[in-house]
């Protein structure tokens, strides 16, 4: 780096970790920031220039106005306290990034700590008001990602509050440019909704019109994110930048299930990404933190690469592997059986035990009782959750007697709860005191209301209720789901934002808590589908529902956009099959299962011969290939998708297991016009087709080079093919 704006800038510290390369740059006035790149690309970064001299419009300026500097350090410590000058830039409602509390703040001292694979470098910044930020940076050896933290303790004599304080901020970006990077930046999102979650998003900073101001005075800012208990709303919490001519990518992911904010800022050359809560001016965010406290923000998971957005997506998801609950009865990825596409919320006793039946010495291991089991006599199952118990007429032997006869059948019972949620026919609804509020009065969307879990009663009753059915009833399988969101925030705390959050930790915990108490218990993450899909509540979940696209022709669409966004062994796919499915639409369903993990549903006991031939053919091939979805890494190849509701083209999913030596194609074809030919790019290497499954495509290795070569034969059909190098055959 050169100089910039408030004085000359050096390199205060260099890490390569993995084949990352993290430089912290300090001016003489003390702020640091962060700067990241492939370490490969170290000899491609470009001297910068110092200022904008030589542009007609700053050469004509007056003298007292020169010079115009071309950039400035942006902090890697991001914050706002409420004391503080708002940013200039006329930035006020747009970002409160660059405020005066982080232009005052100063570098005091940097460590390093290695211990047990991990590398941990601590960077503290000191307020002129006493207290201070320590920022974290870890690398785990092995991984090529890195978490990033920011600490605050409050050692002034005063309670101090925060409006904005972010995860996470890099800087510098783009290295490769001496100038201000026009037309080589490229901004990638995962846009989300209900049923379509994870649709790619890649626009020009031109186009989100973030190019610098003409003498770098004005602020440019992107913001965006979710407000609310949704975490996948609208957006997944993800970005990236690249650089298209040189390839390389920044990402960053951020572990947060409340309200949140990523931050694309410009004020000169370079552009920063910054992620965190959402702040005061977005989420509704404020944090007093008292005399001696600390707040420590969610974690950040930050990567950069050179080779795909999808290796960058894979560097980031390979974090979450620490953090997915370990159990050894998983290692295949058993099948699962939810039975709500079959009852549509009408599970009983006997169609259970009709389904149990049925599927008994099969290749499924889990049987899921989903909503409608507590619903009282003549409500729909929406409106009575919240007592938790059994309607009698639907387990005249109770359900504890309906767990046991599944379990007779070789299968492990499952059961739904949305304990977060009441809803207005139960008994519970009445317990007012105990549920959240805004503006004090109980909060009410639609008819659900929310207990609120930083009330220990609330917790009490959950535990009898909800962990004391599923030890009573030797339950092995619990979906939790959740079908609204909170909002803004609540009541209870500095400010609904600090409200929602303090609120969501403790739901956290009472996840936390079901884990502890039942250590065997297998925990699916459901939020109306996709909408908690985001790394803090999967770490606390076996899997997480890809969608509600139960039946949809954008089901292996949304199926393949996750695996850019969680790991695939974590995703658990709806496979609906109907008694009326012909062959094509049978095996468009269960392919799209092998893009995670298998779950059945539907029309099981009405299924034809050719039905049930066909369904056992995809779980013999599925238990063959698990090892795939559980370790690999995914590209997808084919057309670009525009309309989810009536796609056209075709796509291809292709795994490679970490062994390198055996790959999963899963090939969906949807609407005309597609070529009748299409060829694949398999790793170098020589392939054989071990197995296939599906109609109306045909594969074959060409005998040429390493292509998978296929022919498309009919709309909305599919295959699988398993492939394996010839060195293991």
């Amino acid at each position: 780096m050169e100089s910039n704006k408030v004085g000359q800038a050096n390199i205060l510290a260099e890490f390569v970790l993995g084949d990352t390369y993290v430089q912290y740059v300090v001016s003489k006035e003390g702020n640091v920031g962060l700067n990241l790149l492939p370490a490969s690309f170290r000899d491609k970064v470009k001297p910068h220039r110092v200022n904008l001299a030589g542009l007609h419009e700053i050469d004509m300026l007056p003298v007292a106005h020169q010079p115009q500097y071309a950039y400035r350090i942006d902090s890697l410590v991001q914050l706002k306290c409420i004391d503080d000058a708002y940013p200039d830039g006329m930035s006020q409602g747009a970002t409160l990034r660059n405020s005066d509390t982080v232009t005052s703040l100063r570098y005091e001292s940097q460590s390093v700590c290695e211990r047990d694979g991990v590398q941990v470098i601590q960077t503290r910044m000191v307020s002129p008001h006493s207290w201070y930020c320590d920022h974290f940076l870890s690398h785990h050896f092995g991984e090529k990602a890195l978490e990033v933290w920011v600490e605050f303790v409050n050692t002034s004599p005063k309670p101090v509050q925060l409006e904005m304080m972010a995860s996470c901020s890099i800087g510098g970006i783009t290295p490769f440019d001496n100038a201000d990077a026009c037309d080589r930046l490229i901004i990638h999102r995962f846009r989300s909704h209900w049923s379509a979650e994870g649709r790619f998003e890649s626009r020009k900073i031109e186009e989100l019109h973030l190019e610098r101001s003409w003498h770098c005075g004005c602020v440019a800012n992107e913001r965006f994110g979710q407000v609310g208990s949704l975490p996948v709303r609208g957006y997944f919490p993800f970005v990236a930048v690249e650089d298209i001519r040189e390839g390389v990518l920044w990402g960053m992911q951020l572990a947060y299930a409340g309200s949140w904010q990523f931050e694309i800022y410009r004020k000169d050359d370079f552009v920063a990404v910054s992620a965190g809560i959402g702040d005061r001016e977005f989420g509704h965010w404020l944090k007093q933190i008292g005399v001696g406290q600390r707040f420590v923000t969610p974690k950040a998971i930050i990567a950069t690469c050179h080779d795909g957005i999808e290796n960058l997506c894979q560097r980031l998801t390979d974090v979450q592997n620490r953090y997915i609950p370990q159990s050894e009865a998983e290692t295949d990825l058993p099948v699962v059986f939810n039975e709500w596409c079959t009852s549509w919320g009408n599970p009983n006793e006997a169609n259970l035990l009709k389904i149990a039946d049925r599927l008994a010495d099969t290749e499924i291991k889990y049987l899921v009782i989903d909503a409608g089991w507590y619903k009282k006599n003549a409500s729909d199952w929406s409106g009575c959750h919240g007592d938790w118990v059994a309607n009698g007429q639907l387990y005249p032997r109770g359900l504890k007697a309906t767990c046991a006869e599944i379990r007779k059948r070789g299968l492990i019972p499952g059961i739904w709860f949305e304990f977060e949620t009441l809803g207005p026919d139960s008994d519970a609804y009445r317990l007012t005191d105990h549920f959240l509020k805004r503006d004090g009065k109980v909060l009410e969307a639609g008819k659900r209301r929310f207990w609120d879990f930083r009330d220990p009663f609330t917790i009490d009753y959950l535990s009898k209720k909800v962990i004391g059915l599923i030890k009573d009833c030797g339950i092995g399988y619990i979906k939790i789901d959740y079908n609204e969101t909170i909002g803004i925030g609540v009541d209870g705390a500095e400010s609904l934002g600090e409200g929602l959050r303090v609120h969501l930790e403790a739901v956290k915990q009472f996840f936390a808590q079901i884990r502890k108490e039942v250590p065997d218990i297998f925990i699916e993450n459901c939020a109306s589908g996709g909408h908690r899909l985001e790394p803090s509540m999967l770490a606390l979940s076996n899997a997480g529902s890809f969608s509600d696209a139960h039946e949809t022709r954008s089901l292996p669409i949304i199926a393949a956009n996750l695996h850019r966004l969680i790991q695939p062994k974590q995703s658990l796919v709806w496979a609906v099959l109907r008694a009326s499915d012909n062959n094509c639409r049978l095996a468009y369903t269960l392919s799209s299962a092998f893009l995670g993990r298998m779950c059945l549903s539907g029309d099981i006991c009405d299924l034809s011969n050719y039905g049930w031939k066909t369904l056992n053919q995809a779980l013999r091939l599925y238990k063959k290939i698990n090892h795939i979805i559980a370790d690999g890494s995914s590209r997808r190849f084919g057309t670009a998708v525009s309309s989810y509701n009536d796609p056209k083209g075709w796509q291809c999913i292709l795994r490679a297991h970490a062994n390198k030596k055996d790959l999963l194609a899963v090939i969906h074809t949807f609407g005309r016009p597609f070529d009748e030919k299409i060829n694949i790019q398999l790793p170098n290497d020589e392939w054989v087709i071990c197995e296939t499954f599906g109609v109306g495509v045909e594969a074959q290795i060409s005998a040429a080079e390493p292509l998978l070569v296929c022919r498309l034969l009919n709309e909305f059909s599919a295959m699988v093919v398993h492939i394996r190098s010839k060195s293991l055959t």
